[in-house]
């Protein structure tokens, strides 16, 4: 109930405000009519009444005062916006240049102690893996040819071995004939001198 009798109290207030402000305008602009109207004619002048005048003054002087202090708001009021937009477009550069820095974290990766992009750690990284897939393509080829050169030296060195057996075989063969004719002849020679 207090309410309702509140915001009636308000909103009949708001509407006689409203009023007098219109009232007011209209007021100077009857007087100003009515001024001109009710003044005197003499020789070509028109006599106004100082009374009327000065309620004329008055009610103009207070309308300047109120047009004044709706200026002086507006002003303010415009003033406090560009302090507010100001600070917004402060607040925005600082809020763009953490964007910006958290970014170039964001791209960078710090690698051996050294902070590289995104793009150039991945060159690098590629451009290590194709040089070790080339040292290891490079290693296998050299062990099979170490492979294919080591089995031919193993098969070479059992063909020799196989050789100097045969070899030694023939030389024995050939030392234990020279051998026997040598004995021959000593006994040949033992039963002559005998």
């Amino acid at each position: 109930m207090k309410k309702l009798l509140f915001s009636s109290i308000f909103a009949l207030f708001l509407t006689a405000y409203g009023t007098a402000q219109v009232s007011t305008e209209t007021t100077i602009d009857e007087k100003f009519a009515e001024l001109i109207e009710n003044s005197n004619n003499f020789k070509g002048y028109k006599v106004v009444d100082t009374g009327e005048l000065t309620t004329l003054q008055n009610l103009t002087s207070k309308r300047i005062a109120e047009l004044k202090e709706e200026i002086a708001a507006s002003k303010e009021a415009s003033l406090a916006y560009k302090q507010k937009i100001a600070k917004q477009n402060t607040d925005m550069e600082a809020l763009e240049a953490k964007l910006n820095q958290v970014t170039a974290e964001k791209d960078a990766i710090t690698f051996l102690g050294f902070p590289f992009s995104k793009t150039s750690y991945k060159s690098t990284m590629w451009g290590i893996v194709g040089i070790l897939i080339l040292a290891l393509a490079l290693f296998i080829v050299r062990f099979k040819k170490s492979n294919v050169d080591t089995k031919e030296a193993k098969k070479n060195l059992a063909e020799l071995e196989k050789e100097f057996d045969s070899y030694r075989a023939k030389a024995l063969e050939k030392e234990q004939r020279l051998g026997r004719l040598l004995q021959d002849e000593k006994n040949k020679q033992m039963k002559l001198a005998k």
